[in-house]
């Protein structure tokens, strides 16, 4: 908890520092990779630098610990400590680099605001960065060693999914268990000689024994936001080493027999497929319901296994959207242009599980909201930096 003096003056200050935040996480980061080049190149994602998905999940995950800390000082954002502190696990990140950050943010704290930042100011925001790094740090701790959740696993196989995707089933040297919706980081050494980490959700059910990723092109030619997905699409072959960390993620499914909503676009049907997965496998009689939209049937990864495992639930019930007209043989028919959830049955007590592009997640999450679905019961995966931390 803030102290009643720190939080005040973060209270008059937040305005100003939240103003600025975005200026603070662009001096931050440009100034911590100057003087530490191996962080840029061996850690943070680069394509997230490039495309500033980083200053800003940074910025806003900051910005809404410290109103948190003085709006609701007996709460703490547990779903936002939980998400990050799962992709800090799955990255390696260390105790040590929090101390690392720290001295870089402060110094673009005071070098984007300069007189504003006085001693009061800059000890009442070292106090909110303090508590969110212990807090993080504990829950990274709780999750591991860093040094213990990288492996080296075996490519078995390799399948187009679509005509840009395709799954890479993988063998480590022991089982790691997982929960269905996790995923697990890859590291590959780019021909720059650079170590680049991403994450991949696993996309089939614990119960099937070996790892499976699905992994779609991305960008194109230097375009960091894609260098590691395209590296692999164009290198990965089957009997080839590939390191890997053991499973994270908060984006689980919860047991009980609560009705379910399980909702995808693009490649975010890969945690929802593991899901599904997991559901047949378990012989489960709960009421699912899935959701997957796309652009066009022929870009749709995992259709027929899709179709397929739904096919299989007892209580299941597939829609599809695709942005484009469709005159394939699609079981049942989809619909044309963007999801609407008001055309679709959703039972008392629904619990919903979203992955896919941040404007489709808005979308479903207020279609949800105003059919009576509580927030708290709305539970989402983002790839790549969390655009959304903090909202409720």
């Amino acid at each position: 908890m803030l102290s009643p003096e720190s939080a005040a003056v973060v209270r008059a200050s937040l305005p100003v520092i939240g103003g600025a935040i975005e200026d603070i996480a662009a001096r931050f980061y440009a100034t911590m990779f100057a003087e530490h080049p191996e962080l840029q190149r061996n850690l943070f994602n680069r394509g997230n630098q490039a495309n500033g998905e980083q200053r800003s999940a940074l910025a806003g995950s900051i910005a809404a610990f410290a109103g948190l800390l003085v709006e609701r000082p007996g709460e703490r954002p547990e779903a936002m400590l939980s998400r990050i502190a799962n992709k800090h696990a799955s990255l390696g990140v260390t105790p040590d680099q929090y101390e690392i950050v720290r001295k870089y943010l402060f110094a673009a704290i005071v070098d984007v605001l300069g007189e504003a930042v006085t001693p009061e100011v800059a000890s009442a925001w070292d106090e909110v960065y303090q508590l969110m790094a212990d807090a993080l740090i504990a829950l990274e701790t709780d999750l591991g060693e860093p040094g213990d959740h990288w492996t080296v696993a075996t490519v078995l196989s390799r399948r187009a999914e679509s005509a840009e995707t395709i799954s890479v089933t993988l063998r480590p040297p022991v089982m790691l268990p997982f929960r269905p919706g996790q995923y697990i980081s890859v590291a590959v050494t780019l021909p720059d000689g650079a170590r680049q980490i991403r994450q991949y959700s696993l996309s089939r059910s614990p119960e099937r024994g070996d790892l499976r990723i699905t992994v779609k092109r991305a960008g194109g030619g230097d375009d960091p936001e894609g260098e590691v997905s395209n590296w692999l699409h164009a290198n990965l072959r089957e009997g080839d080493q590939l390191t890997i960390s053991r499973p994270f993620g908060d984006l689980t499914l919860s047991p009980g027999d609560t009705p379910l909503l399980l909702a995808s676009a693009g490649i975010g049907v890969t945690p929802i497929l593991s899901m599904v997965d997991h559901l047949v496998a378990t012989r489960s009689t709960r009421q699912v319901t899935v959701v997957h939209a796309d652009r066009t049937a022929a870009d749709h990864a995992h259709r027929e296994e899709l179709t397929r495992l739904v096919d299989a639930l007892p209580r299941g019930v597939l829609h599809r959207w695709y942005e484009e007209s469709c005159d394939c043989d699609c079981r049942p028919a989809p619909r044309t242009g963007l999801v609407d959830l008001s055309e679709i049955d959703l039972p008392a007590r629904t619990v919903a599980y979203l992955c896919g592009p941040l404007p489709f997640m808005r979308g479903l999450r207020s279609q949800l909201l105003r059919r009576g679905v509580p927030g708290s019961d709305i539970h989402y995966e983002v790839f790549g930096p969390d655009l959304w931390l903090g909202r409720d």
